[in-house]
C-alpha cells in the first residue's frame, strides 16, 4: 500500500470538519448590529486558542484568516493584553 500525497489529509486542518470536506475555521470574526465586522477582545477563551502556548499569536496560514481579520485578531489581543487579561508571555518559564 503505497502513501499518497493528495486525497484526505491524516492530522491537518484544525477544528473539526467531519471526515470529508474542508476542515471549518473558528469563528473569530462577528458581526456587530449594523453589520460592522468586529473581534471582540473581552472573549478571553476564544483569543486564547489563537495564541500558542508562549503567548505569540499564531499566523494567517495555519489560523485560516484573511489579511483584515488577521489584523483586526492582532488588535483584539494587543488591547487584552494592555488590560491584563491576556499574558504577554507564558507565565511558566
Amino acid at each position: 500500500m503505497s502513501r499518497s500525497s493528495g486525497g484526505m489529509s491524516g492530522g491537518f486542518g484544525g477544528q473539526g470538519g467531519g471526515r470529508f470536506g474542508p476542515p471549518t475555521k473558528p469563528k473569530i470574526v462577528m458581526k456587530g448590529p449594523q453589520g460592522i465586522p468586529y473581534v471582540d477582545w473581552k472573549d478571553i477563551e476564544s483569543l486564547r486558542r489563537l495564541m500558542s502556548p508562549n503567548g505569540k499569536i499564531y499566523g494567517r496560514k495555519r489560523l485560516g484568516t484573511s489579511a483584515r481579520e488577521q489584523r483586526m485578531l492582532a488588535q483584539a489581543i494587543k488591547r487584552a493584553r494592555f488590560m491584563g487579561l491576556l499574558p504577554y508571555t507564558s507565565a511558566t518559564l
